[in-house]
């Protein structure tokens, strides 16, 4: 039930409110009229169904960049474990930084924070741990590590990118904007095609419905805008990706 109760908040209240006063004000003074719906689906219809694949993209690619940032980790983690030089100290160490890394970094996306200065900190103890060591650490391992480090922050920066930049905000406040004004275009359209002698609660029943599917559907794109904030049933489940060796 949760499942279905997620996407119901106070817009989909005003919309349907908004389409029982439209009603009431079409069987009342007699108001209809045809409206081509081929403008409502240019309209409305696309630019609605643009958003909610945008939003999936942006969480698809979260995903990736989240999959890349932990496979990364991991393989510098293995490449320092590996390495028979360094003592169990500076392993242990240099495990914690890692871990700390990765911590810091869904900390950051998770709660949209405007820095991420601690984020590039901790990430720069593993270089400042490399130059520490260079005579525990051979030239050819330095270097593999200086790959994976590379994906780290490739990762990092598309994760904070998307947290940042979202779809475009002009086109989501449009879509808003016109499924408030759809009752007003559908129900009196509705009225003519079901002819001036409906009654009131079939014209409130049917145009509700429609309306509610609209605002549904704008709800949906809202919940899976932010894939990180852990709000949506379809957030990504950021403990996962967390390093826990």
């Amino acid at each position: 039930m949760g499942a279905y109760l997620d996407i119901i908040n106070f817009r989909t209240l005003h919309v349907v409110l908004i389409t029982i006063f439209c009603s009431f004000l079409a069987i009342q003074f007699h108001i209809s009229f045809d409206f081509d719906f081929l403008l409502i689906s240019a309209a409305l219809i696309f630019p609605l169904v643009f958003t909610i694949r945008e939003a999936f993209k942006r969480r698809e690619r979260a995903l990736q960049s989240l999959s890349r940032f932990k496979a990364s980790l991991m393989t510098i983690y293995y490449c320092f474990e590996n390495n028979k030089k360094l003592d169990a100290e500076k392993k242990l160490h240099i495990k914690n930084v890692l871990q700390r890394v990765a911590d810091t970094l869904i900390v950051c996306i998770s709660t949209k924070s405007d820095s991420k200065d601690k984020l590039d900190k901790d990430v720069g103890e593993i270089f400042a741990f490399i130059q520490t060591n260079e005579e525990y650490i051979s030239g050819g391992t330095s270097l593999k590590i200086f790959r994976f480090l590379k994906d780290t922050h490739d990762s990092i920066e598309n994760l904070v990118a998307i947290v940042r930049h979202r779809t475009p905000i002009s086109l989501r406040s449009y879509c808003l904007l016109f499924i408030y004004i759809f009752p007003v275009i559908y129900t009196p359209t509705l009225l003519d095609s079901l002819g001036n002698d409906a009654s009131f609660w079939l014209l409130s029943l049917i145009g509700s419905f429609k309306a509610f599917i609209l605002i549904s559907l704008f709800n949906v794109q809202e919940k899976i805008e932010d894939p990180f904030d852990q709000e949506g049933l379809d957030d990504i489940r950021l403990d996962d990706f967390k390093l826990t060796v």
